[in-house]
């Protein structure tokens, strides 16, 4: 059984044996190709946590009311991507096997690929909603085939064709837009047809991906590849609120990074969308 971290996030106080999801970082950010500082969000989010609220009026919940487990952050090498994906891959599977709802804070985007790794051994016929400002679907870049830039290339490797819906893109070469309207579901710019996707993969077991540069900059400074144009955190969050409905087995949210917005204004967003997502995803 996993020990509690010794900074829990927003206060979570549960054991892991009682918990339905389990809360753990990914401190990675090796193939970062732009801004570098993903790593520090897992430990800015689980420091800065105590700043808001366990209850959402949103939702009118309570995170004191839900079973939560903080396993804190794993300790990852940042020289070898594929050991640091095969780490995460074991650790998710292993939340997996237990029956819990793993959600992993990145850390970059790659780190995504580790855990859908094991998520799609537990279920075949996996799906996975994608929210982000770049479609991520390069099958190399500078030369690298794992990459932040290439992480769902990767995961459609996993999963193939019809099995990835793409939200709030609005950035990519030309090239692997093109790919992508051969092989994946994108909606680009907004979450117009969510709706639908969500109709459709009622029943399917689902990965959640949510990169937070979907978010403008006007509203989330703090990432390392910040994209004009982009959603508002109240439209965010109606999103995830659809998405939240669907079969989810596993999730997480990556590309914080809070040493690049010093006011901390970023790193508290996340720690609301966070608690947001656990009210949601929590059945």
């Amino acid at each position: 059984m996993l020990e509690r971290s010794f900074y829990n996030i927003l206060g979570f106080d549960k054991s892991y044996t009682e918990s339905r999801i389990v809360v753990f970082g990914a401190p990675f950010d090796g193939t970062t190709s732009y801004r570098p500082g993903a790593r520090f969000a897992c430990s800015a989010i689980r420091n800065e946590s105590y700043s808001i609220e366990t209850y959402s009026p949103y939702q009118d919940k309570d995170l004191e009311d839900i079973f939560v487990f903080d396993a804190g952050d794993l300790e990852l090498p940042f020289g070898n991507a594929e050991k640091v994906l095969c780490q995460i891959e074991a650790f998710t599977a292993g939340i997996l096997k237990d029956g819990k709802i793993p959600l992993m804070l990145g850390g970059e985007h790659l780190v995504s690929l580790g855990a859908v790794r094991a998520a799609v051994k537990f279920h075949k016929d996996l799906h996975i909603v994608h929210f982000d400002a770049h479609s991520d679907l390069r099958d190399e870049y500078l030369g690298e085939t794992l990459s932040h830039a290439t992480v769902m290339r990767r995961c459609w490797d996993l999963v193939g064709d019809g099995r990835i819906s793409q939200f709030g893109i609005r950035s990519g070469s030309r090239d692997e837009i093109s790919w992508g309207r051969e092989h994946v579901h994108t909606c680009f710019f907004n979450f117009d047809e969510l709706d639908h996707i969500a109709d459709a993969l009622k029943d399917k077991p689902v990965y959640f991906s949510v990169d937070l540069d979907v978010l403008d900059p006007s509203a989330f400074p703090g990432t390392g590849t910040p994209e004009a144009g982009g959603v508002t955190f109240h439209e965010l969050l109606k999103a995830v609120e659809k998405a939240s409905g669907l079969n989810i087995v596993a999730l997480d949210l990556t590309e914080l990074a809070p040493t690049l917005d010093p006011t901390g204004a970023s790193t508290s967003l996340a720690c609301k969308l966070l608690r947001e997502v656990l009210l949601y995803v929590y059945k």
